[in-house]
């Protein structure tokens, strides 16, 4: 059993959704990247997403953009992101997925990226802007090195497209909660629920939502009908209010994890 089918299983057979903590690999340097991703996981993370620093992130908000332009101005490289991740792998267990984007694979080639990937210790990989029709050597490579796939689906996705999206995917389902880039929202979009069952329709695999989450009652929201629950850019955001403290950043972390899982927020109804 892989380690990412693990970590939901684990979460389900205590009522909750899992939690999945993003952070850019190297922001705002390698030391402080890799104390920050031992903070979240003595925080409680279920699966660490690491995002690979990209010059154009076009995904992404502004707070992510900026956290990528760190890592890269701080001297991370491909390689560098590897040495990161062989480092938290030291630390523990719990599933890895990096979050990037095609241009990083295709550069490398799919086959060495995947294998790279895979023996630096990371379970899966989240392409952002490769589409599944598209994918076909990217999923080999991911199959031959033992690598979980992940794909997302948008509120604008036709239902038409669901079943294309999810037979490609092995490790879980990204649900985008909204349109647009990543950010912290003060409110979250209406109608999750009922895209998650959809979903759900066409897939075994789990299905998380991201993209905006930023308080309890977000998390509380969406973890009542998702299998995971993705926070990003409020965890990135404890970073970019502390750079060049180190301390400080992982107390901040600590704190926001605290903040975001309390009153048992993860929790299904009736745990």
């Amino acid at each position: 059993m892989s380690r990412i089918q693990t970590a939901f299983d684990r979460a389900k057979s205590q009522n909750r959704a899992a939690f999945i903590a993003y952070i850019c690999a190297g922001d705002p340097d390698f030391d402080t990247s890799l104390s920050a991703c031992r903070a979240l996981i003595d925080s409680g993370v279920d699966l660490l997403e690491i995002g690979v620093p990209f010059s154009d992130p076009l995904a992404d908000g502004l707070t992510n953009q900026l956290a990528a332009q760190r890592a890269l101005e701080s001297g991370m490289t491909g390689a560098r992101v590897l040495e990161l991740v062989r480092a938290v792998r030291a630390l523990t267990d719990i599933p890895i997925v990096f979050y990037t984007y095609y241009n990083l694979v295709f550069a490398r080639g799919s086959a060495a990226y995947a294998a790279d990937a895979k023996a630096a210790g990371v379970d899966g990989i989240l392409t952002l802007d490769l589409p599944p029709e598209q994918a076909g050597e990217h999923l080999d490579a991911c199959r031959n090195a033992g690598l979980e796939t992940v794909f997302i689906v948008a509120p604008t996705t036709p239902e038409s497209r669901l079943k294309t999206i999810c037979d490609a995917t092995t490790g879980f389902v990204y649900y985008v909660s909204r349109e647009g880039v990543t950010g912290e929202q003060s409110s979250m979009s209406t109608g999750i629920s009922g895209q998650v069952a959809t979903i759900k329709a066409y897939t075994d695999c789990p299905v998380v939502v991201g993209f905006g989450i930023s308080s309890s009652e977000h998390v509380r929201l969406v973890g009542a009908s998702a299998d995971g629950v993705v926070v990003g850019s409020a965890i990135v955001n404890c970073i970019a209010q502390n750079v060049g403290h180190a301390d400080a950043i992982c107390h901040a972390l600590r704190e926001k994890m605290e903040q975001l899982t309390e009153d048992k927020a993860l929790f299904k109804s009736g745990a």
